[in-house]
């Protein structure tokens, strides 16, 4: 079964007379444990299909199933329900809480959203820290690490929840090329390891030539779909 199935779907935003066609009748499907990418200059709803496929916005029409459910008509609550079982996600910024140290970060979601008991959390929050090479960090404070420590504190917070898809927005923007191919390497390690699925929205070629199907969108529409082969497991 498909990951992400999106069939004519829409994104308009009304700003009083303004109307701005952010995605316009997109077709698409996403098969599990891939890796894959949307690309696009900036403006051509790269981010807004990655908020769609992440319930944090609905779509304004067609339709859009992830992990076997419909997300279309979901409300609010259920949006987030559905968001914190199913989904995690990776920004350019990082997004850690700063008040927390490494282990409370990655915690957060198994507290805040899925409420799992204490010795639970913990054994699952050691484990996910010893995949992303942070084991010993855990103590340590985001303000304290470097941005690719940050990094694979994200990515270790996105999948915590045995999350299949994880959905990562310009995950590379703020870190130098090592870094960089080292934070691309552990997504492609995790995916093989966990078989979720990795949905990135880039500008950055490091990602593109990682990954196994490319989608370019250009003014809300799909121009075009590329599978490459350099981008296989292994």
């Amino acid at each position: 079964m498909s990951v992400i199935v999106a069939k004519q779907l829409v994104k308009t935003y009304v700003a009083g007379d303004i109307k701005v066609e952010a995605i316009r009748g997109v077709d698409f499907t996403i098969e599990p444990a891939s890796f894959v990418s949307f690309i696009g200059p900036s403006g051509s709803g790269k981010s807004t299909l990655l908020n769609l496929i992440g319930c944090l916005d609905p779509p304004t029409s067609g339709q859009l199933q992830v992990a076997g459910e419909n997300i279309v008509n979901l409300s609010r609550q259920d949006a987030a329900r559905f968001r914190g079982e199913n989904i995690g996600f990776v920004f350019q910024d990082f997004n850690l809480i700063p008040v927390l140290t490494v282990f409370e970060n990655v915690e957060y979601p198994l507290q805040m959203v899925q409420n799992w008991p204490k010795e639970k959390r913990r054994k699952q929050v050691q484990e996910m820290l010893a995949a992303v090479g942070m084991s010993d960090q855990g103590h340590k404070y985001p303000s304290q690490i470097s941005g690719g420590q940050k990094q694979r504190v994200a990515v270790a917070r996105a999948l915590v929840t045995n999350a299949k898809l994880v959905l990562a927005d310009e995950p590379t923007a703020n870190l130098d090329r090592e870094t960089a191919n080292m934070v691309i390497n552990l997504m492609k390690q995790m995916r093989d390891e966990f078989k979720t699925t990795f949905v990135f929205s880039t500008h950055d070629p490091r990602i593109v030539d990682n990954v196994e199907i490319t989608f370019e969108l250009e003014d809300g529409t799909l121009q075009r779909q590329e599978t490459s082969v350099g981008g296989n497991h292994g």
